[in-house]
């Protein structure tokens, strides 16, 4: 079997051209960057070992399983992560926090930063690369999602400090707090599609605001003052999640739209003086 008869073959099973391409590299060993080298190369046998790695992973591909798992990688704000079925697999429609952050710190000298629920790094790490003098902590709940996002940090070179932690528990203050937390509703129709995903770091209750609701109670109590929380939220949460800061007292209320030009992200500033 040539490769190009490999991709015609998952073609057949119904699989994208792109993620069958980035699947065959990987077997082969290559970067996801190859796709071109592919193309050049497609009338090249496919080793029988590679054909049949390249066979299962369609397989469960087709099944459902993100991309991100199978080849174990996951490149976000620039930066290649490895990630696992212990993390949410992190989303482009995210960058938008990480852009919204690094505007809000820009003036600040050395940042004192904490990312809540930090899955494979990806909020903490994007911000602590673009800012070194920062001083960024991270923080989740599960040890494996901690174990992820700890070699993700130490491959990268990055010096984020992580640790164990259920939300703000423990924590110091900071000039910005952000999370992107659960938000999922636990009978959200979507929820099926996300089955290969670990479902802790995906369901906040019956209206998908728990969460929410924990964070933005716990933020005024470890914000410096002109300090700001961001958060990621769902596609109709903007009001729900605009109305929880407002009662809290914060100020200067925003939000970010997506890729999609959906409203993604709120946040608002802790006052200077109360």
């Amino acid at each position: 079997m040539t490769l190009r008869e490999a991709l015609a073959q998952a073609a057949v099973q119904g699989l994208e051209r792109i993620d069958a391409q980035l699947l065959l590299l990987h077997v082969l060993g290559r970067a996801g960057s190859d796709r071109g080298w592919l193309i050049a190369h497609d009338d090249e046998p496919l080793p029988p070992a590679a054909k049949d790695a390249f066979t299962d992973l369609c397989r469960r591909r087709g099944g459902g399983e993100p991309l991100a798992y199978l080849t174990g990688r996951k490149e976000f704000f620039g930066l290649p992560l490895q990630v696992d079925a212990r993390v949410l697999v992190p989303r482009p429609d995210t960058e938008t926090l990480v852009e919204w952050a690094l505007e809000l710190v820009a003036p600040v000298q050395a940042p004192r930063v904490i990312d809540l629920g930090t899955g494979s790094g990806a909020i903490a790490l994007a911000i602590q690369s673009a800012r070194p003098d920062a001083r960024v902590e991270a923080v989740d709940r599960s040890t494996g999602a901690l174990a992820v996002a700890q070699a993700n940090a130490q491959r990268l070179g990055l010096p984020v400090h992580f640790r164990q932690a259920d939300w703000l528990q423990g924590a110091g203050r900071y000039d910005l707090v952000v999370s992107n937390p659960p938000y999922v509703r636990e009978h959200d129709e979507h929820l099926p599609g996300l089955r290969h995903e670990p479902l802790s770091a995906l369901v906040a209750g019956s209206d998908g605001l728990d969460d929410l609701r924990a964070i933005v109670a716990a933020a005024p109590a470890h914000l410096a003052p002109g300090g700001w929380l961001l958060l990621e939220h769902g596609w109709d949460q903007p009001a729900a999640v605009e109305a929880l800061l407002r009662d809290a007292g914060f100020s200067a209320l925003s939000n970010r739209k997506d890729l999609g030009g959906i409203t993604r992200c709120s946040g608002g500033q802790w006052p200077e003086r109360r």
